[in-house]
């Protein structure tokens, strides 16, 4: 592997850093306006050189234009994560004129500025800084007033080609973490007396094998009393040589989140107090240190699995001596032995598993500090051991190089100190590698043997040295923990109720998010076209309609009157004269005035009439004139025989009546309105549609069969005996019918009845996997094995095939378009070969569509070859991968064939000779019956041995080099796993928990995803939620980008009324890239969340996503409701009547609709939609008190007052 590396790595990249110019500048002489100055440029320990010395006025800048340089290595893992962290520092020195007698100049510190230089790791090939100068402790520009020009830097970064290609910018990414501060710390840490240094680490990886551990050593505890500002600026992890104000980051600070919107553990309301508490009276260690961390592609890879595997990452918290700096021997002595010794150690278990959600790039919050031991360590992370000892060496040596470190006062007697614990600890190297991994954070990784051997002799010491120094801390700790075990120290975390704030931000995220829709459309652009329905009339024209109607009502009345007296009479008399005729007009006049019939019908027309009156003619008031009444009155005689006669002719009509019109929802929407209510849980509603199915079309079997399964799933066996009896009646081959049928027979313990229908599903479609494996499944439960074991490996016969004849036509596809490319080539050549080329395109053909490798030839078929070949090849199985086209069902992996069928039948002790007879007699039926059918697929080889025969040995050699180009289709899922899929949709739960243990046992099965939401199914459709919850998690773990997955664990915490983590899985659900399986019922209910709320437009959106891709009922409903409720009247009354086009009966819908009309002043409407609400019993308080409300607000829309 070393030997083929360093062609491919790029060589190394020069980065320039020029200092351009610096103005107002002030040196320490006051009456020179003139400052002499040069700057010095570092980066990490290493002196990059000196700019020469520039004169500096308040006129004019001092210019530099110094170019320095430095390599950025690409063989050193570490070298871009050191260019990304690390700054250069910028150090400018004022240069005193020489004095008599003097040899060298006298130079004195002005100040410094860090220059960050990660816009290079970004990708950047030139950026420009102009930085402030901070003044160094003693430097003259510390007494520069307030309202003075401030000095600064012009610097220039700039390399030839950028650091990072554009295939490591993809792949890669760049990590950013902020250790804050740590609040409400234990009791027994005080500001006074003697001091200790205070560190964080945490694991980050560095390639797909190994981690890294990032510790932040510089923490300081301060008094709670000294209050923080509000804009934190955060600091260098490694400030090198970077003093006073230098150590900020410039144009860094620290975000502030609200705590509701942050990730961590303290974000109840419970906590509020707690924090503010420990915030702004407690003492506190603070860091503000941000630390970047480039990820290579396998990097991320790695930090991604494992977030998946185990979604909690350690920050591990410790205390640790300060390093040996004082000036007595005592205290040096007490250092060198406590060097590395750790107290107080916690951990934080951040979850990372936000970092998984799609389009999330940082996560933030309060973590709780919990005491750290092993086994803690274990259970939540899944690592063996924590990073303490090693962090704390790392540590120490950040606190020894550093300046900045907030420690004592430097002393004389330190120098020596630090070189004994440098060569302990292994760190005499050579100064270029010393220089290259200053950066504590990467910790050396590539260590060598030595360093390896001291690291272990060290870890021994340590051991020792923490039992010491448990000893010492019992002064300012308890008076007990000096006979208490280690972990005691950090219970005191918990007890305190400690925390830290933490922040991880990425570059960009793990798992893209989708470029959202245009959400914010109108109403109308997704309400689906349909035909305008005319307007309702008003005024004479609805006069004149009601005037008919009543005629037509009386028309109809009369004439059942005269049937009643004369019903007898017209079925004898078929002949019927003039005169009889007359008499019956007669004795029907006469019997309605005697019975008073002719005076009610009368009344019912009169009340039509004075309408017509009042609408038409405009007449309200009484007439003065008699002879303009009578003329009246005769011109509206005349207009009412008309209308009359027109209602009759309509009503009495000798022709057909027009067709009653189609209904405006066909059967694939009921059967959609039925689901979405079954959903809801609302099953009065559910069986109403799937009843109306039935009854527009009693003879569609699948009507029947969607009524029966929904039957199944409420329990209701006998009915769903009925329906599926009734669909097996229709049709006698319906497969799915035969199927349920006999599971329902199965669950009444009918099993002969059972047995029957389950192998007549057999015989109906003998090469259905799904009947087999349900004959197997029913054989299993009347614990009959050898029938069960008949049925799977048929089934598993079947799902090979399938996988062979998917994998040849998507040959054949491939191959007819190699015909069409080269189609002159292929006629040249067959002209070429003569009466031989038609056999060897015909031979050629169906060798490439053979999946089967040469070897079976050579084995010749024998049991024993069959069993090494499978057992050789059944270990790729575990490697094959779940992705696939959408248009293909199976995938083909090389070496693996009927992977199922032999791992079944190799559990029988078959003898040699039986098992070499099976073999002999597959390969007769080969011979006699190969095209009867198609399973024969899996022995090529005779087929080519008689293509050969014929003379043409060549042909051979082709067959004998083709096929290994064909690698050997597997199915994609198992039998039980497809049975599975068809058994959660007809909710048979019985057989979908037998087939679930089966799949967990099966070679192809086991604890997958897939399996995992399949049980969570299982337990919903049970109500056993607690369990599903679980299972989902499982699932999660195997596959946390599923979004079938987050949306099932949504209807989990919707059903246990858990609305935001539901509403988080929902939106999670929504921002994948790939759709889950269902996605109706994640609109509705998130859009119900969001009504919940009262975020409207949020709900709007989302339940105009859930129109725009199966419109229903309450999905406009939602429409409308979420318009309302933002005043837009309109948009709102046209979704509500969307809705009410699909459901006229939902209570609802006219309550909303009479709300919308009492807004727009309608008021004939707002009392219709109000009826009709009471009428279909709207049962919504809230809404019936809303409704009132309004009502008497605007004065009227109730026919009540």
């Amino acid at each position: 592997m070393g030997d083929s590396e360093p062609p491919s790595i790029r060589p190394p990249e020069t980065i320039t850093i020029t200092v351009l110019r610096a103005r107002n500048l002030k040196g320490s002489s006051a009456k020179a306006d003139a400052v002499n100055a040069m700057v010095k440029v570092e980066f990490g320990e290493r002196s990059l050189g000196e700019s020469p010395k520039v004169d500096c006025t308040a006129e004019t800048p001092a210019e530099f234009n110094y170019n320095a340089t430095m390599s950025c290595t690409y063989d050193d893992p570490t070298a871009l994560d050191e260019i990304a962290h690390k700054p250069v520092v910028l150090t400018v020195i004022e240069v005193l004129p020489k004095e008599k007698k003097q040899k060298e100049e006298k130079t004195v510190l002005l100040g410094q500025c860090t220059v960050d230089m990660l816009p290079l790791v970004k990708g950047e090939t030139k950026h420009r800084h102009t930085l402030i100068v901070n003044p160094l402790p003693g430097s003259p520009m510390e007494t520069l007033p307030p309202d003075a020009p401030r000095p600064e830097v012009d610097v220039l970064l700039s390399v030839n080609e950028p650091l990072v290609d554009n295939s490591q910018m993809n792949a890669g990414n760049l990590m950013t973490i902020t250790v804050e501060s740590l609040f409400s710390p234990p009791e027994s840490w005080s500001v006074t007396g003697t001091q200790y240094a205070y560190a964080a680490a945490l694991p980050v990886p560095v390639n797909a094998e190994k981690e890294t551990p990032i510790v932040f050593a510089n923490g300081m505890l301060k008094p709670g009393i000294d209050k923080e500002v509000p804009n934190k600026q955060k600091k260098w992890a490694v400030p090198a040589t970077a003093q006073g104000n230098a150590i900020y980051i410039p144009d860094q600070f620290i975000a502030q989140d609200a705590i509701e919107d942050e990730d961590g553990d303290f974000r109840g309301k419970d906590d509020r107090e707690h924090r503010t508490i420990a915030e702004q009276e407690k003492n506190r260690c603070t860091w503000n240190t941000e630390r970047r961390s480039y990820l290579e592609g396998s990097a991320v890879k790695s930090f991604q699995d494992k977030i998946a595997k185990c979604r909690y990452w350690p920050l591990e918290v410790m205390r640790l001596p300060q390093p040996a700096s004082g000036k007595g021997k005592k205290s040096g002595a007490v250092n060198k032995d406590d060097e590395g010794a750790v107290s107080f150690h916690g951990v934080a278990f951040v979850n990372l598993a936000p970092l998984l959600y799609p389009g999330v790039k940082r996560i933030r919050g309060a973590y709780k500090i919990h005491s750290y031991t092993d086994q803690a360590l274990a259970e939540k992370t899944k690592r063996k051991m924590g990073l303490g000892e090693e962090a704390a060496r790392i540590a120490n040596n950040i606190l020894n190089r550093s300046s900045a470190s907030p420690g004592p006062k430097k002393g004389a007697g330190g120098k020596d100190d630090k070189k004994e614990k440098d060569v302990k600890k292994g760190h005499s190297r050579q100064d270029d590698s010393r220089r290259s991994n200053s950066i504590a954070q990467t910790h050396d990784t590539e260590d060598h043997d030595t360093h390896a051997k001291d690291h272990h002799d060290h870890k021994k010491g340590d051991k020792s040295s923490m039992i010491t120094s448990q000893t010492i801390k019992s002064d300012a700790g308890s008076e007990h923990e000096a006979q208490a075990p280690v972990n005691l120290e950090g219970q005191q975390y918990v007890d305190s109720k400690s925390y830290i704030m933490f922040e991880i931000r990425l570059e960009k995220p793990l798992i893209p998010k989708r470029p959202p829709e245009e959400l914010a459309r109108r109403v109308a652009e997704y309400i689906p076209p349909r035909p305008l329905f005319p307007k309702r009339t008003d005024g004479a024209q609805r006069a004149v309609e009601d005037f008919h109607t009543q005629v037509s009502s009386v028309a109809g009345l009369v004439l059942d009157e005269f049937r009643d007296m004369f019903g007898d009479e017209l079925r004898t008399d078929e002949n019927i004269t003039q005169e009889a005729m007359e008499s019956r007009r007669q004795k029907l006049i006469y019997e309605l005035n005697a019975s008073g019939k002719y005076f009610a019908f009368k009344e019912q027309l009169k009340h039509s009439v004075v309408k017509i009156v009042r609408e038409k003619y405009l007449k309200t008031t009484n007439f003065e004139d008699r002879q303009e009444l009578q003329t009246f009155l005769s011109e509206l005689y005349v207009y009412l025989i008309d209308q009359m006669h027109e209602s009759l002719t309509k009503t009495l009509a000798l022709e057909d009546q027009a067709p009653v019109p189609a209904p405006l929802t066909d059967s694939a929407q009921l059967k959609h309105f039925a689901r979405e209510a079954e959903v809801n849980g609302n099953f009065e509603l559910a069986t109403k549609y799937y009843q109306e199915r039935i009854a527009r079309d009693r003879n569609d079997p699948s009507h029947w069969f969607d009524y029966g399964t929904f039957c199944l799933y409420i329990n209701d066996i006998t009915k769903a005996e009925e329906c599926f009896k009734e669909t097996v009646a229709i049709d006698q081959k319906h497969l799915h019918g035969l199927l349920l049928y006999g599971v329902v027979c199965t669950l009444q313990e009918k099993h002969e009845a059972a047995e029957t229908f389950f192998e007549a599903a057999t015989c109906v479609q003998p090469k259905s996997i799904l009947a087999w494996t349900m004959l197997g499944l029913f054989y299993d439960a009347v614990q009959n094995e050898i029938g069960a074991e008949m049925a799977y490996i048929e089934a598993n016969k079947l799902n090979q095939q399938a996988a062979v004849n998917m994998a040849r036509a998507l040959r054949e596809e491939e191959l007819a378009k190699q015909r069409v490319e080269h189609s002159e080539s292929e006629a040249s050549h067959k002209d070429d070969q003569g009466g031989l080329a038609p056999p060897t395109s015909n031979t050629l053909v169906p060798d490439i569509k053979q999946p089967t490798p040469p070897s079976s030839e050579r084995g010749q078929g024998s049991a024993r070859s069959s069993e090494k070949m499978s057992s050789a090849r059944r270990p790729s199985a575990s490697k094959r991968s779940s992705a696939v086209s959408e248009r293909l069902e199976y995938q083909i992996i090389e070496g693996e064939e009927e992977g199922v069928a032999i791992s079944v039948l190799s559990e029988k002790p078959p003898s040699a000779e039986k098992s070499h007879l099976t073999a002999t007699d597959s390969r007769e039926t080969t011979k006699t019956g190969r095209n009867k059918s198609d399973s024969n697929l899996s022995r090529p080889s005779s087929e080519y041995r008689r293509g050969s025969a014929r003379g043409t040995p060549q042909l051979e050699e082709a067959s004998e080099e083709t096929p290994p180009r064909e690698p050997t289709p597997v199915p994609t899922s198992s039998i039980y796993m497809q049975a599975i899929d068809w058994l959660l949709e007809v909710k048979a739960v019985p057989f979908t928990e037998r087939a679930l243990g089966h799949e967990l046992l099966s070679p192809m099965g086991g604890l997958t995803a897939h399996y995992h939401i399949a049980l969570a199914r299982v337990k919903l459709q049970k109500s056993e939620l607690k369990e599903a919850e679980e299972s989902l998690n499982e699932a999660l773990q195997f596959d946390y980008q599923n979004p079938d997955v987050w949306a099932l664990m949504g209807h989990v915490m919707y059903l246990i009324n858990d609305t935001t983590e539901a509403k988080g899985c929902y939106e999670r659900t929504i921002d994948f890239v790939a759709d889950a399986s269902e996605m109706h019922s994640v609109y509705l209910r998130l859009g119900s969340i969001y009504l919940r709320d009262e975020k409207f437009q949020e709900a709007k959106n989302t339940f105009l996503m859930a129109c725009k891709r199966s419109p229903s009922c309450v999905s406009w409903l939602g429409v409308g409701m979420a318009c309302y409720r933002l005043g837009e009247l309109s948009e709102a009354e046209d979704a509500l009547s969307e809705a009410n086009i699909l459901n006229n009966s939902d209570p609802e819908v006219w309550g909303y609709l009479s709300l919308v009309c009492l807004k727009t002043g309608r008021q004939l409407e707002a009392e219709q939609a109000y009826k009709y609400a009471i009428k279909v019993n709207l049962e919504d308080t809230d809404l019936l008190d809303e409704i009132i409300k309004t009502q008497k607000e605007v004065g009227f829309g109730n026919p009540q007052f």
